[in-house]
């Protein structure tokens, strides 16, 4: 299918380099580079990045990411200084609200929960004031590791379903979505004062009833603030794009998550889960 207009993001290719440059001298990743985001021009020249810990190999392997799967090989061990130089980047970027992210890492035993602590206590060390969103993996289900994470306290935690139950032996053939709901739900009930976020894409073959039915189960996990993009297929190995879903079902489905009660909703073909995060932390 050809790319409609509404789905192409438009920014001139210089306004990227220069962070690029300063993200590898601290040997860093971004979600924004390894899953060739379509908005990583907008980002990336205000400055802002949604930094991924952990490495850039993930154990499982979706069939909507393009970040490289470790299935079969070894991920590589966590750098223990990795929490500092993501403070560091942060403090030198001059962000006020830092998005970590990471790969999922079911080798280790925590699921990389402990790093995912450090990380967000290294950045309030280094940036005192600094508001810290993380979007996790599920740590397979973990309790034990979710409360780790929300132990350091995050100003959100993020965990997105990505798609509708029925599409994930597809989509994420090693996730499992009740699992999902559970770790939103437990989330909330662990850090009551915490806002859960979670988010899905559009267009891999979901129908409308589904996706109602969707927004119903992570309003019933406690979820209060929502993201809704258009899936785009970031490189031949990914699955191919069913449909690409038109603005207004976008602005619709927003007017029904908020009919819902969800306090923060972001809805839109180019929406991406950490895309002006915060601005969106500002509502709820």
């Amino acid at each position: 299918m050809r790319l409609p207009e509404w789905v192409k993001a438009k920014y001139p290719p210089h306004a990227v380099m220069g962070l690029k440059k300063s993200l590898r001298s601290q040997r860093l990743h971004t979600v924004c580079e390894e899953a060739r985001c379509p908005n990583i021009g907008q980002c990336f020249s205000r400055p802002t990045a949604t930094f991924m810990i952990m490495g850039s190999m993930c154990t499982r392997d979706c069939g909507f990411c393009s970040v490289d799967t470790a299935m079969g090989k070894t991920p590589g061990a966590l750098l223990e200084d990795e929490p500092e130089r993501v403070a560091r980047a942060a403090r030198e970027m001059g962000l006020r609200y830092v998005v970590i992210t990471s790969v999922t890492r079911d080798d280790l035993p925590d699921g990389g929960a402990a790093h995912f602590a450090r990380t967000i206590r290294a950045v309030k060390e280094e940036i005192p004031g600094a508001r810290v969103e993380v979007l996790t993996p599920d740590f397979q289900g973990s309790t034990g590791s979710l409360k780790t994470v929300l132990d350091a306290c995050p100003d959100v935690f993020n965990h997105n379903v990505e798609t509708v139950p029925g599409l994930y032996p597809k989509v994420r053939p090693q996730a499992n979505y009740r699992r999902s709901l559970e770790v939103l739900g437990a989330a909330g009930k662990m850090a009551p004062g915490t806002p859960v976020k979670s988010g899905f894409m559009l267009g891999l073959g979901e129908t409308g009833g589904e996706v109602r039915a969707l927004m119903e189960d992570l309003r019933a996990a406690g979820c209060g603030m929502l993201t809704i993009g258009q899936y785009l297929r970031p490189s031949r190995k990914n699955l191919p794009v069913v449909e690409y879903v038109r603005p207004e079902i976008f602005d619709g489905l927003k007017e029904t998550a908020l009919a819902m009660g969800f306090k923060s909703v972001a809805s839109g073909p180019l929406v991406r889960s950490s895309m002006n995060a915060e601005e969106y932390y500002s509502h709820v």
